[in-house]
């Protein structure tokens, strides 16, 4: 059987966030790279949230990997629009395998602009994951 991380890359490439959801633990957590203060938690907020997300880009591609204990680090590109996007995320994970934290860090910042306008409405529809995020602590 494939990694938590390894089945998650695949998932977000394939836009399949059911799948993406079952490699999360049940109170996993997603550091938001726009604001820096925003923590989403939960199943539930982040099927909203990545399913967000992971619909806004096109061609997404994870190109590298480094595995560490408890953790891995990834490096892939997608495209918001016309505008690249780069992403090095950090992944956590407990002691089953499964994922705890999520940290992603996108660049260049025309890239995660042209994102934060994409998400944008799908968060605004959705005032109680925003609140949520805004209520969590780091």
């Amino acid at each position: 059987m494939q990694d938590a991380v390894g089945r998650y890359l695949a998932a977000s490439e394939a836009c399949d966030i059911d799948s993406l959801v079952e490699t999360l633990a049940p109170d996993a957590e997603l550091v938001s790279p726009i604001s820096g203060r925003l923590v989403f938690r939960g199943r539930d907020d982040l099927r909203l949230l990545t399913g967000a997300v992971y619909g806004a880009l096109r061609g997404l591609r994870w190109d590298e990997r480094v595995d560490g204990p408890g953790r891995a680090f990834v490096a892939g590109s997608a495209r918001v629009g016309p505008f690249a996007l780069d992403d090095a995320m950090i992944f956590e994970l407990d002691d089953a395998g499964q994922i705890t934290r999520v940290r992603p860090h996108l660049r260049p910042w025309l890239g995660l602009t042209a994102l934060a306008i994409r998400l944008l409405p799908a968060i605004a529809s959705r005032p109680g994951l925003l609140l949520r995020g805004l209520r969590a602590e780091r």
